[in-house]
């Protein structure tokens, strides 16, 4: 009798270690590096604060993110809120989606090929190594869809309600996370029917009811999500534009973050559509990241729409998934042939290193942009000098002064928030035109003050933030705003543009 392994030698066989671990230092690297940007200051500002505080505001603004503030209420009271502390959470769901690929790439095309190496060409993306450093949903809800795809496939091999239960769970998170996640059903829906197609058993004919019921269990978690998110979709999501046909057809390039990453993808994903062995489950794959894309197209072209790169991210496991099973597809065929006139042993040498020469060329696409998505400011679209006013408003501080940043309408930039989070701790200027903080009015955001004279308080000197690059600030805020500054202070004696917001101060005593 063969001895049983050593517990580590088990673990260290699992396909989806490595893709794990592999992730898991990716996103581990320079995770500090790049600054918080407006919606991770979101994040924090609503994170920290109290649990009432919190559930009032999720009913008025935010409710769709309600269950990851929740999630991140909980760990920055144990964790803490650095930069760090804040994105780790993400760097482990990313890790984990990882780990599901992989599992799923085994279940779908067979062997450590096409496990090991769709983990390993998850991880290479750049997206995903991109929100995997980010403190929001999206890697979240990336691996509950990876999970949900695993439990699918285990479910539709032995139904009961055992192998549903986990994927109802599953199915639910994500939906809690982010509703744009439930379109995966498109996707899921097309690998239940292929299932049947190709099994065309009595007992997999339970499939046609227990997979729509198992859907049904898991979306009603999320109902109370979708209520109070579709009162306010028209503002949080009014600046996504309606997405074009060119869009669609390109879809894959933003999706991954770069376009020559993607299309190697692709390429890798061609052997296992037309080579024989498992083409059925590489259609499915195909469809599983194909038809959530195209039916969030097509409800965000007839109102409001939903189409951007980051809300779409968990359709990339299914990518990597067919991609791995390209590779196995490859290894296969090149096995085949390389066993005339060789042993097996050298048969499969040839063919591991055949998979490992096409596993490097989407990573070796990747390294550059990899590299630019660890910048300081790389996680903005533009430029959020936010700790850079914060260094040079704690460098000049003196108690009482004020500070004046963009709100009402330019609220949206966080300005006030993103530079609080980076000010030490004992400096605290005194906001100028608010009427109530941010937990007090229930929104992300202060309530900007109808009377300016009446908001202006007295400190002797005024921070002034505001946005874009400019040499005269107080042509860049309200003219009652303006008014009331120039009254007052005069003109600023000290103007700083920082490339994004400029930082001016007005001094009195000077």
């Amino acid at each position: 009798m063969r001895p049983a392994a050593h517990p580590v030698g088990r673990l260290l066989g699992q396909v989806w270690l490595w893709p794990a671990v592999v992730m898991l230092g990716v996103g581990l690297y320079r995770l500090g590096t790049p600054e918080l940007w407006r919606d991770e200051v979101a994040t924090w500002t609503v994170a920290t604060r109290s649990l009432t505080d919190l559930l009032r505001l999720l009913q008025h603004i935010d409710a769709s993110n309600g269950a990851y503030y929740l999630l991140m209420h909980g760990w920055t009271v144990v964790f803490g809120d650095s930069v760090v502390a804040l994105r780790l959470p993400s760097v482990l769901a990313m890790a984990g989606a990882a780990a599901f690929v992989a599992l799923s790439a085994e279940r779908l095309f067979g062997g450590r090929v096409a496990a090991v190496g769709a983990g390993l060409l998850f991880a290479a993306v750049p997206q995903v190594s991109r929100y995997a450093q980010e403190a929001r949903v999206y890697a979240l809800v990336t691996c509950a869809i990876a999970a949900a795809t695993w439990f699918l496939l285990r479910a539709l091999e032995r139904p009961g309600w055992r192998r549903w239960t986990p994927y109802c769970v599953a199915m639910a998170l994500a939906g809690a996370g982010h509703l744009i996640s439930f379109s995966t059903v498109a996707g899921q829906v097309a690998v239940v029917l292929l299932h049947l197609w190709q099994t065309r058993g009595a007992v997999q004919r339970r499939l046609l009811w227990q997979f729509p019921a198992a859907v049904a269990v898991s979306a009603l978690p999320v109902l109370p999500v979708v209520f109070m998110g579709s009162r306010q979709s028209d503002r949080q999501l009014g600046w996504i534009e309606t997405p074009s046909f060119r869009l669609l057809v390109r879809f894959g390039e933003h999706l991954a973050g770069a376009p020559h990453v993607f299309q190697a993808l692709a390429l890798l994903a061609l052997p296992a559509l037309v080579l024989p062995g498992r083409r059925v489950q590489a259609w499915q794959a195909l469809l599983l990241a194909e038809l959530p894309v195209v039916s969030v197209w097509v409800v965000s072209r007839g109102g409001t729409s939903y189409f951007i790169d980051r809300y779409l991210l968990f359709t990339l496991p299914a990518w990597a998934v067919l991609a791995g099973g390209g590779l196995a597809a490859v290894y296969k065929a090149v096995t085949g042939l390389a066993r005339r006139g060789r042993t097996p042993r050298q048969a499969r040498t040839v063919g591991v290193l055949l998979a490992v020469v096409l596993l490097a060329v989407p990573v070796v696409a990747a390294l550059p942009k990899q590299s630019a998505i660890r910048h300081v400011s790389s996680h903005s679209d533009s430029e959020e000098p936010f700790r850079a006013a914060a260094d040079l408003i704690a460098a000049g501080y003196r108690p009482g002064d004020g500070v004046a940043v963009p709100l009402g309408e330019q609220s949206w930039a966080m300005v006030g928030p993103g530079v609080s989070y980076y000010l030490p701790s004992d400096v605290r200027p005194y906001p100028v035109f608010v009427a109530e903080s941010a937990a007090e009015a229930e929104d992300l955001s202060p309530t900007l003050c109808a009377q300016p004279a009446a908001c202006l308080g007295q400190g002797p000197r005024i921070w002034l933030l505001v946005l874009g690059d400019t040499t005269d600030p107080l042509s860049a805020i309200p003219p009652e705003q303006a008014q009331v500054f120039r009254a007052r202070y005069g003109a600023p004696d000290r103007v700083t543009p920082l490339g994004g917001v400029t930082l001016a101060l007005l001094d009195r005593t000077g």
